[in-house]
């Protein structure tokens, strides 16, 4: 049970965007409250998806590493991702279990887009933040089991991922926060407009984040969850890291609005975010395999069709990402595609926090 005024994942000194006990988006809104969130769920809005609803595309199966100056991405499923870079395989928010959330939690619709057991050594595993779709304790204690990798996580999320299996080697980072992984790759991670949770009693108790990562292929930036909020914090990262090679954009689990607009962006504001970002490519992620919310299966991949089509954003700059996507980099993109507009900031460096302790 928890104590109802102590924090019992962290106890850092109050910042701008932490009060002493819970955590906090700047100048955004405060997430649905309890009681908003009872009454969606009794609305009974929801439409139905299918049992199974397969990925179109085949399960990959990658290479041990990837080396010199290219990147792979995979899309396993959810904001689930693996990504190769500079001879290291890097996850975020893994899931392999059958539902996201104990015990009888939302059910998984399509298998994931890599095999488990077809893995290669995971040598990092990011987490965004502590929701059960995003921090899924059977998967990141079958990777601690098999791989010993370092995990990486906003503040607070350490206690948790510790909580899972105690010899864990997990390093909990704030804002701006970078860590460097090797000589050529670095993570740092980003604000990112949401909020926290594993029960009722611990909202906003740990941090939540993007990641920004550095690779010989260049940027690749991964949001695991974020509302729009403005576009104010993709305008941000582009002045800060620069335009990335390739982003990793939530496009689902957006319905009804009312109560998903802070957490959740729609799929049309996910194409705003992909030109404040000024991305050379992007992935959308986050809908098909778990029903989170009330939108149709098809939707979210309907929806970002409309909208690429309305902010004039070439479908080939910004592909659904289906179990089993693979993009690799460098990318070839079609020459006779508009650029984006020239940046209207300049970049700035993130502070270097040193890199993670050895394992």
């Amino acid at each position: 049970m928890l104590k109802p005024f102590v924090n019992p994942y962290y106890a850092g000194p109050v910042s701008d965007h932490f009060d002493g006990k819970r955590f906090f988006n700047p100048g955004g809104e405060m997430p649905a409250s309890l009681r908003q969130i009872w009454e969606w769920q009794r609305s009974g809005q929801r439409l139905k998806w299918p049992v199974a609803a397969p990925s179109p595309l085949a399960p990959d199966v990658p290479p041990a590493a990837v080396t010199g100056d290219a990147a792979r991405m995979v899309a396993i499923g959810h904001a689930s991702f693996l990504l190769q870079t500079g001879g290291l395989n890097i996850l975020f928010d893994p899931v392999w279990s059958d539902r996201c959330a104990p015990p009888v939690g939302p059910k998984r619709h399509n298998v994931p887009g890599i095999a488990f057991d077809d893995l290669p050594e995971i040598h990092v595993v990011c987490v965004s933040h502590s929701h059960y779709d995003h921090m899924d304790r059977p998967t990141l204690e079958r990777l601690f089991d098999r791989h010993r990798p370092r995990f990486l996580a906003p503040l607070g999320c350490d206690a948790l991922i510790r909580g899972f299996r105690k010899k864990a080697d997990v390093s909990a980072h704030d804002w701006h926060e970078r860590v460097r992984l090797s000589g050529e790759v670095a993570v740092t991670l980003d604000p990112t407009h949401h909020w926290s949770a594993r029960g009722a009693l611990d909202r906003r108790m740990t941090l939540w984040a993007s990641f920004a990562v550095e690779t010989p292929a260049g940027l690749v930036y991964v949001v695991g969850d974020s509302g729009f909020h403005g576009g104010e914090n993709y305008r941000a990262a582009r002045a800060r890291y620069g335009a990335p090679k390739l982003a990793v954009l939530p496009i689902g689990a957006y319905a009804p609005r009312s109560v998903m607009r802070p957490q959740h962006q729609d799929p049309d504001e996910a194409v705003r975010a992909a030109r404040f970002l000024q991305a050379e490519m992007s992935l959308g992620s986050h809908f098909g395999t778990f029903q989170l919310t009330d939108e149709a299966l098809e939707d979210p991949v309907t929806r970002l069709e409309a909208a690429l089509a309305r902010w004039d954003l070439s479908p080939s700059r910004f592909l659904p990402a289906h179990p089993g996507r693979v993009h690799c980099l460098p990318h070839r993109i079609d020459a006779s595609l508009p650029p984006f507009l020239a940046p209207t900031a300049e970049a700035t460096a993130p502070t270097d926090h040193g890199s993670l302790p050895p394992a």
